[in-house]
């Protein structure tokens, strides 16, 4: 039910006289259904404010902006307004990975998008992103995506050469 109201809402997009008229009851229906559904407490709880949930999405933001400096998870708890073992057990509850290795995938994840996308060597991506270490870098971009930078640039290169 929920994917026929999206469907609904991108096919205005080829129907632009309906769009002002029909798009707000679309999108009504959608919240109805996304707050009725399976995962409706949790969507509810990110939207209310001072809520656990919500000063975890509050923290995401944070590290999402700034993933490549160096984060005191004291201080964000403090920023979102949690002791720092309450942020812990909650910020791992929601993501399944602590703050620190969050951080790390959001790192991880943007030097594969810069190196894809400049062309930039794995050392300079990974001060760029935020590493000390280029070698430390590189042993995590292996844990993470199965071979090293280089290697995996050829990979993802190949396959969209294919594709």
């Amino acid at each position: 039910m929920l994917d026929d109201g999206v469907l609904r809402l991108a096919r205005l997009l080829l129907a632009t006289q309906d769009i002002a008229l029909l798009a707000p009851m679309i999108k009504r229906e959608i919240h109805y259904r996304l707050l009725n559904g399976q995962y409706g407490n949790v969507i509810a709880q990110m939207a209310q404010t001072g809520s656990h949930m919500q000063r975890i999405s509050n923290a995401i933001e944070v590290l999402k902006t700034n993933y490549h400096k160096p984060i005191k998870i004291e201080d964000l708890a403090t920023q979102v307004g949690m002791s720092i073992s309450s942020f812990h057990s909650h910020f791992k509850a929601v993501t399944a990975m602590s703050p620190l290795q969050y951080q790390k995938r959001l790192r991880l994840l943007e030097a594969r998008k810069i190196m894809l996308a400049e062309t930039l060597d794995a050392a300079s991506t990974a001060y760029q992103v935020g590493y000390e270490s280029p070698s430390q870098f590189s042993r995590e971009y292996v844990r993470m995506f199965g071979h090293p930078p280089k290697r995996d640039m050829m990979l993802l290169l190949r396959e969209r050469t294919i594709a």
